[in-house]
């Protein structure tokens, strides 16, 4: 039998579970029935809340091999609620495996006395008067902030306003927007903060690679969760917020914040399975579609009608879809048109936008736009098709639309790691952050349009990922059918693999479909694999360079 606590942690907006903040665990079960671990962890939980004195709810999602268990609380009591999880926890696996208990009235003692000083009244207080005045509040541990973009009053936590002297009316806020999907995240946010910029704004971006404000990049590192976003919309500068959601950020926090205008979900497919519970697709789109939470039934969610995963999820939400497809025909797109509601598609290979209203926009020539390079990079059509029907959801005029995708194009500079294109000696080099097989076989399918004599592709894998995972990865790559394999390690990210491990295995993986050894070369880094596909490459040949790490050196290599 196997009881285990994995992680436990808090939950500060609308998640995965349901809608309510509190403290969430997840936990191992196996070799007993799942359902009496529950009621067993339910009986504690409520043994311990009897005697503490508190009110809250609980309740649970099971998945293969474990469950997630959560209790709520108000956001002045996270921490206490995360030991208390965690004391029921602790308590269900003495029962269930028949050890001595701690003395749990003692500890429900002193968790009571944590609760009254964790306990802030005055923030509540606070919370509660913002929604009354329909006022964005955002919490955390250090700060406490009224407003958004250039309206935000920001206090410490330690040090805080009373209702009664705050002028409410002064609080506004500003149109933001959710992005989240498998891949074409960071790609969409970027793209549409230029259309923002060609409508005269300065928009703000949160991503997996920086946070920035305008032309200005004020942090880099992963501001995928509810730290970029607090800090994006306490920036009195952003005029407009577009902030990318991943998968990971949801699960463990929720979504950043609980109120957005739109938002945008690009695509879905396998990526990260195995943490957090969520072992299928279907549990990832699942993940995904919690960003509807943030949505009223009046604003707008932009959907990937050519997706299966996205059209199945879609049908579940209640509020208003704006569908996009590359596929004028596609059912989706004719039944919004009949049905009154928005709608984005290719046709004659022009953008085109349909309003609710059922006013036709013809937005651009689909070649005439840099990222799509000459139409053959499928992805980021979906791409833009996706970012037209968002920033049409935020009102930003077509003028503004045509000129921020004429404007942004495939350089580094515009789009850093996703589809960038050079030119080496002859030779057409793209490099892409594609990590999963589904954004790989994008980028393969992109490379297979452009005129080449040969194929050279490097590519890694990090540690994380099912062996599984990593042939079917490699298997896309292995269609351009490349005159040089390049497989290089990262060894930053063998997250628990030995060194070479990872090599082997997508070394066989080439050889069992019918790559011949000698055209295969393992490398220590990325940065020594692209140096040695630009050794290799002559005129005409293209190098395709799937960078996870050493980026910016790889850009320095190729400038």
């Amino acid at each position: 039998m196997r009881l285990e606590l994995d992680e436990v942690r808090r939950l500060t907006g609308p998640n995965l579970l349901w809608d309510k903040p509190g403290a969430i665990l997840d936990v191992f079960i196996e070799g007993i029935d799942s359902q009496t671990v529950i009621t067993t962890w339910q009986g504690w939980v409520d043994k311990l809340l009897l005697k503490m004195n508190w009110q809250q709810r609980y309740t649970y999602r099971l998945y293969t091999g474990g469950a997630s268990l959560a209790i709520s609380a108000p956001m002045d009591a996270l921490y206490t609620a995360c030991d208390l999880a965690e004391l029921a926890w602790e308590l269900t696996v003495s029962e269930l495996c028949q050890q001595p208990q701690v003395d749990w009235l003692s500890r429900a003692e002193q968790l009571q006395l944590d609760c009254v000083e964790e306990q802030s009244p005055e923030l509540l207080s606070l919370l509660a008067e913002a929604k009354t005045h329909n006022v964005t509040a955002i919490s955390d541990d250090d700060e406490f902030s009224l407003g958004t973009g250039p309206s935000v009053d920001v206090w410490p936590i330690d040090a805080l306003p009373t209702t009664t002297e705050l002028q409410w009316n002064k609080y506004q806020d500003i149109p933001r927007a959710f992005i989240t999907g498998t891949n074409g995240k960071s790609t969409s946010v970027r793209l549409a903060s230029e259309i923002a910029k060609a409508a005269g704004i300065c928009a703000g971006v949160t991503s997996t690679d920086f946070i920035k404000v305008g032309d200005e990049i004020i942090d880099k590192g992963d501001y995928s969760g509810p730290g970029g976003a607090r800090m994006l919309l306490r920036d009195k500068r952003t005029e407009m917020a577009f902030l990318e959601v991943a998968r990971g950020g949801i699960l463990r926090r929720g979504i950043p914040i609980e109120t957005v205008n739109a938002a945008l979900i690009t695509n879905v497919a396998s990526d990260h399975l195995g943490q957090y519970g969520i072992n299928t697709v279907e549990e990832l789109a699942e993940v995904k579609f919690v960003v509807a939470k943030g949505l009223a039934k009046t604003s707008t969610l932009v959907l990937n009608a050519d997706n299966e995963l996205v059209v199945r999820q879609g049908k579940k939400v209640n509020c208003q879809i704006c569908w996009f497809s590359e596929d004028a025909n596609n059912p989706l797109i004719l039944h919004n048109q009949q049905a009154g509601l928005p709608c984005v598609f290719v046709e004659n290979q022009y953008f085109v936008y349909v309003s609710a209203q059922g006013t036709k926009q013809i937005i651009e020539d689909v070649k005439s736009v840099p990222m799509t390079m000459q139409g053959a990079a499928k992805h980021n059509i979906q791409n833009a098709l996706g970012v037209i029907g968002l920033c049409k959801a935020l009102n930003l005029p077509k003028q503004a639309i045509k000129q921020g995708l004429l404007n942004f194009g495939s350089s580094a500079k515009d789009n850093p790691g996703r589809g960038n294109l050079y030119h080496h000696q002859g030779a057409t080099v793209m490099v892409d952050f594609a990590h999963n097989a589904h954004s790989v076989k994008a980028m393969i399918n992109t490379a297979k349009q452009l005129a080449a004599k040969r194929y050279i592709v490097m590519f890694s894998n990090a540690g994380d990922r099912a062996d599984e995972d990593i042939k079917q990865l490699t298997d896309e790559i292995q269609k351009i059918q490349a005159d040089r394999y390049i497989v290089a390690e990262l060894e930053r990210y063998l997250r628990g693999r030995e060194l070479g491990e990872l090599l082997h295995l997508v070394r066989n993986q080439l050889v069992d479909k019918g790559v011949d050894e000698s055209v295969i070369d393992c490398v220590d880094s990325p940065l020594t694999g692209a140096k040695r596909a630009i050794e290799i490459a002559k005129p005409g040949d293209v190098v395709v360079l799937f960078c996870l790490d050493q980026r910016e050196e790889i850009d320095q290599l190729l400038q």
